[in-house]
Parts: structure tokens; C-alpha cells; sequence
């Protein structure tokens, strides 16, 4: 067995250190929600920009232009033998 002196003063200095590391998590939390010190240390980067939507071949104007192209060509191949 321990004496209670030992066993007492354990738990006392067990109890500051949780409490201490509490207070710390808090503190820190509350700098970061603030803005006050960026989490990482550094600006952070703006987004990157939206890839473009695809666009449907049917959607796509220069799809169908091509497309008339073609079938305009192939149809005067087709009158012209």
C-alpha cells in the first residue's frame, strides 16, 4: 500500500494536468475560430476553379455545326456522282 500523502498528492497533480490541458485545447480552438492564427501557418490558397460542365453533343454548338458540315458534304458527294 501506498501512504495517502503519495496517493493524494497523485491525484492533485493528475488533476491540475488534465485541467491545464484542457484550458489549453480551449484557448487554442478559440484563437483558430476567431481568425486570430491560421491553422496552418500560411494564407490559405483560393479554391481552384470549377472544371467546365460538359456539355452534351447535342448541347454543343460547334458539335453541330460540324455535324451539318459533314452531312452537307456528303450529301453534295452524293449528287455530284
Amino acid at each position: 500500500m501506498l501512504p495517502a500523502g503519495i496517493y493524494c498528492g497523485g491525484v492533485k497533480f493528475l488533476l491540475v494536468v488534465i485541467v491545464l490541458g484542457v484550458l489549453v485545447y480551449l484557448l487554442v480552438r478559440v484563437i483558430q475560430r476567431r481568425g486570430i492564427a491560421p491553422a496552418s501557418g500560411r494564407r490559405p490558397s483560393p479554391p481552384p476553379p470549377k472544371p467546365r460542365r460538359t456539355i452534351a453533343p447535342d448541347d454543343d454548338p460547334d458539335f453541330l455545326r460540324d455535324l451539318d458540315r459533314k452531312r452537307k458534304h456528303k450529301h453534295k458527294d452524293e449528287t455530284d456522282s
